[in-house]
């Protein structure tokens, strides 16, 4: 008998369906007897508990649905070793769940913070394994994480729909794109949008070379420009600020986001008008699109062999069109950021993207 327990922890995405179905169809075409365990709600499940027998029933269907079945939640991974407000030892309560069950592994799908906890369970005895979810694709260790693709082509099509508008009126517009530390997801959608600048969290911009590329294309007759801003993009002044100092004069300001900040500053030194559209959690929902289907699948299935292999404690990561199994203390805890010089970045630059650096 093989017992598998699984859990979707963190922001959801539109594959974490599709990844789960990857693993158990897997298992259950090499298996002959497999009982599978599905923890509601992240890692709450496993720490109160809360859990159903999954059956072949519930993974059919449910490649192209979004969301998970599940259910996902945020546990910040610094609370982990924190007693809950009823003294609850959320680490030993998650051991004894799976120790209760019997379970041969944990299969646990999530980001950066959902990782981190991964390894530490592994830290502490548990077999897991660990699939890369996340619309940033912020995880160090894979080339690609699931759920990124199809956030590309749900903020691809927000710019594209801006385009038209933007054309009719000769307005800047600012589409704001998902993304707090990193910005791939940005970068991506920009240029895929056509988007004129590309705001990152990587590259400090300077308002003075946005609103520069804003009205040099006034003056190549282009009546309109479109932004495309990652959540946390930031000013060359803040970045020099320390993350208390940052985090205070956010906390200040009157704005919703930085996108509206950077309107306003638009709009006092060009006299144009600017709209700021945020596409928000669009960006995570619908159906995964073909290509992350095709990842959760690939991803899931090479996460069946390392079980039936017992080759546990880490992640299943896609490295240059191949499955890999990286060791979690490899990657846990390191983020995957762009590289302010990389080849994409200078590429974008040579086609007159401006990143307001």
């Amino acid at each position: 008998m093989l017992r598998i327990g699984m859990l979707t922890s963190g922001g959801d995405c539109q594959a974490l369906n599709a990844a789960m179905r990857g693993v158990v169809k897997s298992l259950a075409a090499n298996v002959a007897d497999l009982e599978v365990y599905g923890f509601e709600n992240g890692y709450k499940g496993l720490i109160y508990g809360n859990y159903r027998l999954l059956t072949s029933k519930d993974f059919s269907g449910i490649l192209t649905k979004g969301g998970t079945i599940l259910g996902s939640s945020r546990q910040p991974f610094k609370l982990m070793r924190v007693p809950d407000e009823n003294g609850v030892d959320k680490v030993e309560a998650m051991k004894q769940t799976y120790y209760k069950l019997s379970l041969d592994c944990l299969v646990i799908l999530g980001g950066n913070g959902t990782q981190k906890t991964a390894n530490l369970l592994r830290e502490e005895g548990l077999n897991v394994i660990h699939l890369p979810k996340t619309i940033d694709n912020d995880i160090y260790g894979t080339d690609v994480t699931f759920g990124f693709q199809s956030a590309i082509n749900i903020a691809t099509d927000a710019i594209d729909c801006i385009h038209t508008t933007a054309a009719s009126h000769n307005r800047v517009f600012i589409v704001e794109v998902m993304g707090h530390k990193v910005g791939w997801l940005t970068l991506y959608a920009g240029i895929a949008g056509g988007a004129d600048i590309i705001l990152l969290p990587e590259i400090p911009y300077d308002i003075d070379k946005v609103v520069g590329a804003i009205q040099k294309r006034s003056s190549e007759g282009k009546g309109f420009t479109i932004l495309a801003v990652a959540e946390g993009a930031i000013s060359k002044e803040d970045a020099k600020l320390s993350k208390k100092e940052y985090k205070k004069k956010v906390e200040k300001r009157k704005s919703p986001s930085v996108s509206y900040e950077i309107a306003e500053q638009i709009k006092e030194v060009c006299g144009t008008e600017v709209r700021v559209t945020v596409p928000g959690h669009t960006q995570r929902g619908g159906s995964p699109c073909p290509y992350d289907r095709v990842l959760c699948t690939r991803l899931g299935s090479a996460a069946a062999q390392a079980i039936m292999d017992r080759d546990f404690g880490c992640m299943i990561a896609m490295i240059n069109g191949k499955t890999k199994k990286v060791p979690l203390e490899e990657c846990a805890g390191k983020l995957k950021s762009v590289d302010p010089d990389g080849q994409m970045i200078i590429e974008a630059k040579r086609m007159g993207i401006s990143f307001g650096d």
